[in-house]
């Protein structure tokens, strides 16, 4: 064909023909295809601050940085559609535009920081240094790379963030905490509460008959989605990890026993002995001892001429490796028990020892503890090949080869879970069991059917999955959960007959009514609780019940839920705050709470402000192309 056209583009009709077809085709491109480069020029700069421009490649960046730290910290793949359900995007962003005030706000005020400030702060920072506590310039590098940054980039923003961070201390660097609010927040966090009260029980809300199905139908259509049946998702895991890969069997009995002899302190305890011992303060004295004792002297005599009391004479008992004095260990376990050494030149002097107790080692014989050792040695080793065999199974997937084949060619286990809610439970209500189930549950409902999902990473190797079914959620009818909604309305209407009664008994207290014959009334006995504490449980009041009592006048009255089933009518009695002493830590602590957050405030304020004055605009099409958003 080419070479047809050749031929009849030698002829004069042939070259017009041609002149006139690519001409035309010139002219369509010009007009609506080339035409739009020239007329739409893509969005660079995502938001702008005064004279300060964000750009795609910034926010970009910056979008990728967070999405792999959140991805690092949760261990799992962080979707797009998770993030910006998160808004993700939009607290990228509102940091940049942060950043930029500040840096604006700095220019304009003339702040600047020195060169050697810059490089003091990078060479003190400790993510740099090494073991010796100096900077490592490898660690530096390496550290560049993660983030990906030149180092004039990085000097460049530590530069920028130092004169951020000197402007935000010269706003709320210094804040007078005034003695009110110091008061204020010692009350609330010390203030403790004396209250009398009885407890209305399920059993107090009478008989309650069986509900009619009017009742059960109006019950279950006005909380039908309660009662909705949740998204299930069919999951097939492969975990890859040292555990799985070891092979004790393998492990020599060579291998396993000198292991053993390496880590024998670990199987039991080692021999202790009880040490006496007499100091002289010379060698010729100590062994004119020694020789009194071989000729017949005791121990204790020669103890007792040189003014050593009982409790002296007891050096306490030891391991050998416990014995701060290695020659004196050493002639302290080469006794016999009850035996007296030569002089030992000590640390301390010339001393003789005495063994007085000896507790013999007690270690697991190699037998019991082989098969322990045969299987900590075999997770060693294969932790080596976890990289190694990772790579293979990539492969295996890149050639699009089912996890369950895989799982049998690499003698993995396979999990499969037909059905699994977002809160890992089936539809039993049971937690189902798979490896690294929380990352592993978020990472199959941010994926699909058919999706080629990237492997997580775990702490000791990764873990590969499907999504192979999904269970669209939906409204069950009331015949699937007739029973749940009769026992949900039986709890609504205890529940209210509870708290009508307690209403009723809260009145009559309040005017003036004896908390005793009140209780006597219903049936429950009085009980006190003091030393209550804010948001804190105590004796059979729940927290809830604890803080509405908080929420009281003393000498009023009061009600509240106390757990799902009961109710608490209360009177508070007392309430105590011990005396604020500013001179204490704790006072300090309410203190640095308090100049926390209100420099927060001020900070915050200030930004505000100063965005306002500035003017700052986001172009959200921008903003969607550096966050890979749809248009």
């Amino acid at each position: 064909m080419l070479r047809n056209m050749r031929k009849a583009g030698q002829t004069i009709v042939g070259k017009v023909i041609a002149t006139i077809f690519f001409g035309a085709l010139i002219l369509s491109f010009a007009i609506w295809g080339i035409g739009d480069i020239f007329r739409a020029t893509p969005a660079s700069t995502v938001a702008e601050v005064g004279e300060t421009t964000i750009t795609v490649d910034q926010t970009r960046s910056a979008y990728t940085n967070e999405l792999q730290r959140l991805g690092r910290q949760f261990r799992t793949v962080i979707s797009p559609e998770q993030a910006r359900a998160f808004g993700l995007d939009q607290q990228v962003i509102n940091n940049l535009v942060t950043e930029a005030v500040l840096a604006e706000k700095a220019r304009e005020m003339g702040l600047s920081v020195s060169d050697q400030l810059v490089a003091a702060s990078i060479l003190n920072n400790p993510a740099f240094k090494g073991a010796d506590g100096q900077f490592n310039r490898a660690l530096f590098d390496q550290a560049l790379r993660g983030i990906n940054l030149s180092e004039a980039g990085f000097v460049q923003e530590q530069r920028a963030a130092m004169a951020r961070l000197h402007l935000a201390e010269a706003i709320a660097g210094d804040i007078n905490v005034p003695l009110a609010a110091k008061e204020a927040l010692h009350r609330y966090g010390s203030e403790r509460r004396a209250s009398a009260y009885l407890l209305l029980t399920a059993a107090m809300a009478g008989d309650i008959p069986a509900p009619t199905a009017e009742q059960l139908e109006t019950f279950f259509n006005e909380r039908r989605s309660a009662f909705r049946a949740p998204e299930y998702r069919a999951v097939t895991a492969m975990a890859l990890d040292a555990a799985s890969l070891a092979k004790p069997d393998t492990v020599s009995e060579a291998d396993a026993r000198q292991r053993y002899e390496q880590q024998k302190a670990k199987y039991g305890s080692p021999e202790r002995r009880t040490i006496q011992q007499i100091t002289f303060p010379s060698q010729p004295e100590a062994e004119a001892a020694a020789a009194r004792i071989r000729e017949g002297a005791t121990f204790e005599s020669i103890a007792t001429e040189r003014s050593v009391s009982p409790q002296d004479l007891e050096l306490g008992t030891f391991t050998k490796a416990e014995m701060l004095d290695p020659a004196v260990a050493e002639a302290a376990f080469g006794l016999e028990q009850g035996a007296v050494s030569a002089p030992v030149a000590g640390r301390f002097g010339p001393v003789l020892v005495r063994v007085t107790q000896i507790q013999p080692e007690a270690v697991r014989p190699f037998e019991e503890v082989a098969p322990e050792l045969r299987q900590e040695i075999a997770v060693e080793r294969a932790q080596s090949q976890i990289e190694r065999i990772h790579d293979e199974i990539e492969d295996l997937r890149a050639g699009a080869k089912p996890l369950a084949d895989i799982a049998r060619e690499k003698g993995l286990s396979l999990v499969q879970a037909p059905a699994v809610d977002a809160n890992g439970l089936d539809k039993t209500g049971n937690a189902v069991n798979l490896p690294e189930k929380d990352a592993l549950v978020r990472a199959a409902f941010a994926s699909d059917i058919g999706v080629d999902n990237e492997a997580l990473r775990t702490g000791t190797g990764y873990v590969w999955y499907d999504v192979t079914g999904i269970e669209p959620s939906r409204e069950k009818n009331l015949d699937e959960v007739r029973d749940q909604v009769a026992a949900q309305w039986r709890e609504d209407q205890v529940a209210q007959r509870l708290s009508e009664r307690a209403r009723g008994l809260t009145e009559r207290l309040e005017k003036g009514e004896a908390i005793e014959a009140v209780a006597q009334e219903v049936g429950a006995p009085v009980k006190t609780a003091t030393d209550l504490a804010r948001n804190a449980a105590k004796d059979d009041l729940t927290a809830e019940a604890v803080n509405r009592i908080f929420a009281v006048p003393v000498g009023k009255a009061g009600h509240a839920a106390n757990g799902p089933d009961a109710r608490a009518v209360f009177k508070v009695t007392s309430a105590t705050v011990p005396p604020l002493v500013t001179t204490t830590q704790a006072a300090q602590t309410i203190e640095n709470q308090l100049r926390n957050g209100l420099g927060d405030d001020l900070i915050s304020q200030y930004i505000a402000q100063v965005r306002q004055d500035l003017g700052v605009t986001i172009n959200q099409q921008a903003l969607r192309q550096a966050t890979g958003g749809e248009f």
